[in-house]
């Protein structure tokens, strides 16, 4: 939430009261299409090789003490990288694709389409540590609609990379409506983050709430109040 402090000086002139409001006006950051449109690494991208990634692995394991040689850790730089294989796929996955083929069959449908309580699991660019939760996507489809499995698919291509929850609330949903260009688009994230309950401050069990509108959610609060008020089920 932004907040503005005025000062507490009486006696404003007229154009310092309209730069106070200009100042407080809200306009969404652009995001580069690159970056939410393609998949992050390219097949020609350098990269280290698979055993330089195990060597960085056993590294860290007798950085932090351990006996690298004893029997329980012979294999563990191996499973490591074969997990961050599969943890980090989004990387190598193109959001784009996923909504590209859609279906014009909807009847003169003219509501929002609201998709709720998709589980995910990411991780923290800062800490490299999870973070889950649930994602709630609704968008405003013009003529045609994308499958439903395709925006929980699009979830796990953000989500499947290094994030911060409130980056992974804005790509998602500038790729609707870049790619689908509904009437409007409006996400909301929320998740526990264990790089706050699990170390640091040790708060278990406290949720992160983000959100994104473009369009007529954007502009309209009254949509903005039935979008929140159907992902809790009171709609």
């Amino acid at each position: 939430m932004d907040a503005v402090i005025k000062p507490l000086r009486a006696g404003k002139s007229l154009e310092a009261k309209a730069s106070d409001a200009k100042a407080a006006e809200f306009h969404p950051a652009e995001l580069d299409p690159s970056e939410f449109l393609a998949a992050a690494v390219q097949p020609d991208q350098p990269r280290p090789s698979r055993a330089e990634a195990e060597q960085a692995v056993q590294t860290l394991l007798a950085y932090i003490g351990e006996n690298v040689e004893r029997e329980g850790l012979l294999d563990t730089p191996r499973r490591v990288i074969e997990a961050y294989d599969e943890l980090f796929q989004g990387y190598h996955q193109c959001p784009a694709e996923v909504l590209n083929r859609t279906f014009g069959e909807t009847a003169g449908y003219d509501d929002f389409v609201l998709v709720r309580d998709i589980s995910f699991t990411s991780h923290c660019e800062h800490h490299v540590m999870p973070f889950y939760g649930k994602a709630h996507i609704a968008y405003t489809p013009v003529e045609r609609v994308v499958g439903l499995s395709k925006l929980a698919r699009l979830v796990d291509i953000f989500g499947r990379r290094l994030q911060t929850q409130e980056h992974l609330t804005a790509q998602i949903a500038a790729a609707v409506d870049e790619v689908l260009k509904p009437r409007g688009v409006a996400v909301m994230i929320e998740a526990e983050h264990t790089c706050m309950s699990v170390r640091g401050i040790g708060k278990q069990g406290a949720t992160t709430f983000t959100s994104r509108y473009t369009g007529m959610f954007r502009d309209n609060p009254a949509e903005q109040a039935r979008f929140m008020s159907m992902i809790r089920g009171r709609g």
